[in-house]
């Protein structure tokens, strides 16, 4: 009966893991779509680094490689694997529950960092046309309906048309109000529920994960199969 409940619990761990793949997959190629069509880095020169695009890229390969460690590991019941697995678990779970404390902590400081860069991209677009930089900002000025960091003013005389709304080339010329400062924060506090129950659950699956892989690993132990290939 045992060795039933554990042969179906190496299958559920196959099946769990293949899922996860495919899933880091699509993940993976989502962020390569990202970069390729929706270029935004350059509205924020320091934090390049840290576009959703990128978030997708790193989060699609941890994704495909931890999932492929705990689908072999259980497939060919190798406790290399399966406490490898069990431990970048552990290490990505410590890095998700850390990054979403600082992310509480100091809230504050990188709400201005993110307005200073945004200012910073801002100055390097004014006054030009058919650049990257004045692209991305006729991008987000049109997608999410704003003007400026904080308003249409922060472009000073070079208002550029993709903030104009009605009257355009009229001496009056009717402009979007809201900054994208305001909109970007309102669009992730609206988010904010969404992104904590998505971590919570993530942190759940990687327990589960880490139950599974642990669980497996003993039995393989104690029945002396080692290093199985």
């Amino acid at each position: 009966m045992a060795q039933n409940c554990l042969k179906c619990m190496k299958y559920i761990m196959c099946f769990a893991n293949l899922l996860c793949f495919l899933c880091g997959v699509v993940v993976l190629i989502l962020g390569v779509y990202m970069t390729v069509s929706f270029r935004m880095a350059a509205l924020t020169p320091t934090l390049a680094s840290f576009t959703v695009s990128n978030m997708l890229l790193v989060s699609g390969i941890v994704i495909t490689c931890v999932s492929f460690l705990g689908f072999l590991g259980a497939l060919k019941e190798n406790r290399c694997l399966l406490l490898t697995f069990f431990l970048l678990l552990f290490f990505l779970m410590l890095v998700e529950l850390t990054a979403a404390c600082l992310l509480l902590m100091y809230e504050g400081e990188i709400a201005t960092m993110v307005n200073d860069d945004l200012t910073k991209g801002l100055e390097l677009a004014k006054g030009k046309t058919g650049n990257i930089t004045m692209s991305e900002w006729d991008y987000v000025q049109v997608k999410f309906d704003c003007c400026g960091v904080h308003n249409w003013t922060d472009w000073e005389v070079s208002v550029p048309d993709s903030c104009c709304l009605d009257h355009c080339g009229t001496p009056k010329p009717k402009y979007r109000e809201k900054g994208c400062l305001v909109t970007l924060k309102t669009l992730f506090e609206d988010n904010f529920l969404t992104t904590g129950i998505s971590v919570i659950v993530l942190c759940i699956i990687e327990v589960l994960g880490m139950c599974f892989a642990m669980t497996l690993f003993c039995h393989i132990s104690r029945s002396g199969l080692g290093y199985k290939l």
